[in-house]
């Protein structure tokens, strides 16, 4: 059945039910061997010392515990990022917790990293026979002070560091509290000091380097982006992700859901993210690849993301609106234009 058609009775259901129902039917299909397994053709790019077969990318969020690999290695992503993670399981914040803004092509979501865990993330992970690209998104215990997010980063860090193609530092996410704090120049400095000192040691360790990407939030000044951008050359930080969700409400306050807390993600995001990785672009001058996310609802937006500087990009939102067809879409329009002579 195409998406087109079952997103209608998807929307009858709460947004956490209408998840585990899709994922449910996805892996009774894929077991049955319904689902067709088309890869997308594009030309492979190298990023982050990862060569890429496609650069769409799912976001973290949709996967948090990695329990779906197998289903969503057979939807066309070039990449798939799981988690965020915790070292400890914790529920999140209380349900209702994820709202529809339909005429706005929009998500506004507090979930507040609920998880099950690092250890049974890795248990799912070994459980897969996923052999793609993987990114792993690792954040802090909700009750971890913020002074101490660093031996929750480092946790995680060292326990996913030898599954993961690349591991990412969540500190942008609205819905943990003073977890952006971190954004904040003392604090960062500090943490990427930290993680990239163990990211060091790891890769002795285990004899190889996995590459450490940063997300940031849209709600930042210039000056911010400037001073993060700075530090990321300086801690030879692999890659940043712009954007996560936005707390701002510009463009949807006259939806009622409007006025419930946590982040925004969809369409209202587009331009704003767009924004930030133009600017980070201007700073960075490709030192630091960027991985962009935020409003991607078609493939128009993708392609813009990637001319103002993004070498990949990540859906999530985009992909409960117009389903896996936004994939092809989007790869389509990024990989003709790269195979076109004229460019």
């Amino acid at each position: 059945m195409r998406y087109t058609l079952l997103r209608p009775l998807l929307f009858t259901l709460s947004p956490e039910t209408a998840h585990c129902v899709t994922f449910s039917l996805l892996e009774k299909a894929r077991k049955l061997r319904l689902l067709p397994d088309h890869p997308v053709i594009c030309p492979s790019r190298r990023v982050m010392n990862l060569d890429f077969p496609n650069p769409i990318g799912l976001a973290a969020g949709l996967d948090k515990n990695g329990e779906y690999l197998d289903v969503l290695a057979l939807l066309g992503f070039g990449f798939i990022e799981i988690g965020t993670v915790t070292p400890r399981p914790q529920p999140g914040n209380p349900k209702p917790r994820i709202f529809r803004l339909p005429q706005a092509q929009a998500v506004i979501n507090r979930m507040g990293f609920n998880n099950q865990g690092v250890d049974a993330m890795i248990e799912n992970i070994r459980r897969s026979d996923y052999q793609g690209i993987l990114g792993i998104n690792i954040g802090k215990n909700f009750d971890t002070p913020i002074e101490n997010a660093a031996t929750d980063y480092l946790t995680c860090l060292r326990k996913v560091y030898s599954l993961a193609s690349y591991i990412t530092v969540n500190i942008s996410s609205p819905n943990t509290q003073n977890l952006r704090q971190l954004q904040n120049t003392a604090e960062l400095d500090h943490l990427l000091h930290v993680l990239k000192s163990e990211q060091t040691r790891l890769a002795d360790k285990h004899g190889y380097y996995t590459p450490l990407a940063v997300k940031i939030a849209p709600d930042l000044e210039s000056s911010q982006i400037e001073s993060i951008a700075r530090l990321l050359m300086k801690h030879r930080i692999d890659s940043i992700i712009a954007t996560n969700t936005t707390l701002s409400r510009t463009g949807v306050t006259q939806f009622p859901s409007s006025r419930e807390t946590g982040g925004l993600s969809g369409a209202p995001l587009t331009q704003r993210a767009t924004a930030v990785i133009h600017q980070l672009q201007l700073i960075l001058q490709g030192a630091v690849p960027i991985i962009g996310v935020g409003g991607i609802l078609s493939a128009n937006d993708a392609e813009e993301k990637i001319k103002a500087g993004a070498s990949l990009v990540q859906i999530y939102t985009g992909l409960i609106y117009h389903g896996p067809d936004l994939i092809k879409a989007i790869a389509q329009k990024i990989c003709t234009s790269e195979q076109s002579p004229d460019t």
